[in-house]
């Protein structure tokens, strides 16, 4: 799928099923969705983030999102390509409700088993990556910070205050609504992206294989990322680093389809070249998540201390916005600095603190946003729960 036929046509589009009930324009936070009451709608793709939250709310099943299963089947039947995958957090703990588990069960041991199964040559876990992405943000954080009240040593890496970037639905609606806030969001990639760009250098070299010969599969619980993967500058490794991204409904049928019986499978283990992760990576799949590793990492690095007690439950929640003030001792000073924190869940929620920092009323350091509700948890690609409706 190229870039080019992502932009005319977009990630998420309305079927024949349409039944012009009006509900999709009510959960779209960009104004996407078009269409009066009684006739199909539609979305218009320069609107769209790809959230892909209209598709899992249509209450008739009249809104998909495009497909890469194909392309993933075409690479694991070709023996010249050395197929890797990576699974998000939030992945593990849905996909079992597609063979009937209970919400939240953990089935991260039959995922690993049940890739292999399909055929995967290395089965890796994008937890790793995402402790890449907050050493890079955290790190970036403190530079900004330090550099801002003049302490020497630190290098300037933009203004404050900072903003996150792992969320792709994100990150399109700033560059479509807010440009002027670009330079406050942070320069380190998502940690798909991250991985993806680690697969096709580090991972190549160590596993002897061709970076040309190399196909990088995301399984991710957002529709958003088929987008990201897409990008024209994810080609930090001279080739795309991601290849494709399929989300946890489409590992399912994959899983279905291939006649596997998850549910009896043994419990395995991700590869261990760039499998191993810590809890900060966990936490990534829920909103505050990011914002809560990211202080984990600053805290120890500006302290010199270990956290006795690592969450930060100030930040957690389901409110859309959230604040706190976290105290962090820096070792070096001599002195405690307050780090003025927000969490703003629902980019239909981000304006008017945008509008703040734009007008210089934000007192802010730093500022995750995630675009479903919830988090990564309730992306676009999870499991759909028809019988709700």
């Amino acid at each position: 799928m190229s870039t080019a036929t992502l932009a005319n046509t977009g990630i998420i589009q309305v079927t024949k099923k349409c039944k012009s009930c009006d509900h999709c324009t009510s959960i779209c936070p960009t104004g996407a969705i078009h269409g009066k009451l009684g006739q199909k709608h539609h979305i218009d793709p320069k609107l769209c983030i790809n959230c892909g939250q209209c598709l899992i709310n249509c209450p008739f099943g009249a809104i998909t999102d495009t497909s890469m299963v194909k392309e993933v089947k075409k690479a694991l039947a070709d023996p010249s390509k050395y197929v890797v995958v990576q699974e998000a957090p939030a992945v593990r703990v849905a996909l079992g409700e597609e063979f009937g588990m209970d919400p939240g069960t953990n089935v991260k041991g039959k995922m690993y088993a049940s890739l292999r199964k399909l055929g995967f040559d290395k089965v890796y876990d994008t937890e790793f990556a995402a402790d890449l992405t907050i050493m890079e943000e955290g790190t970036e954080l403190i530079h900004r910070v330090f550099k801002a009240v003049g302490a020497p040593g630190y290098e300037s890496s933009g203004p404050l205050p900072q903003f996150t970037s792992c969320c792709p639905a994100w990150i399109k609606y700033a560059e479509d609504h807010y440009p002027a806030i670009l330079p406050n969001l942070s320069s380190a990639k998502s940690p798909q992206q991250m991985f993806g760009a680690v697969a096709k250098t580090y991972v190549a070299e160590k596993l002897g294989v061709k970076p040309a010969d190399m196909v990088s599969v995301s399984v991710m619980p957002c529709t958003a990322k088929k987008y990201e993967c897409n990008r024209p500058e994810m080609i930090a490794s001279g080739y795309q680093d991601v290849d494709y991204v399929i989300t946890t409904r489409e590992l399912a049928d994959m899983i279905k389809e291939k006649g596997i019986d998850f549910n009896s499978l043994p419990n395995e283990e991700a590869d261990r070249l760039v499998g191993a992760s810590t809890g900060a990576a966990t936490i990534f799949g829920v909103t505050g998540g990011v914002m809560e590793a990211a202080l984990r990492t600053a805290y120890e690095l500006l302290s010199g201390q270990s956290l006795g007690k690592v969450e930060f439950k100030s930040v957690r929640g389901q409110k859309p916005i959230r604040e706190a003030t976290v105290e962090i001792p820096i070792k070096d000073l001599g002195t405690t600095l307050p780090v003025k924190v927000c969490v703003v869940t629902g980019t239909k929620y981000v304006g008017r603190v945008i509008e703040d920092v734009l007008a210089g009323r934000s007192s802010y350091h730093f500022i995750e946003v995630m675009n479903c509700p919830g988090g990564c948890i309730n992306g676009g690609g999870q499991p759909i729960r028809r019988d709700m409706y």
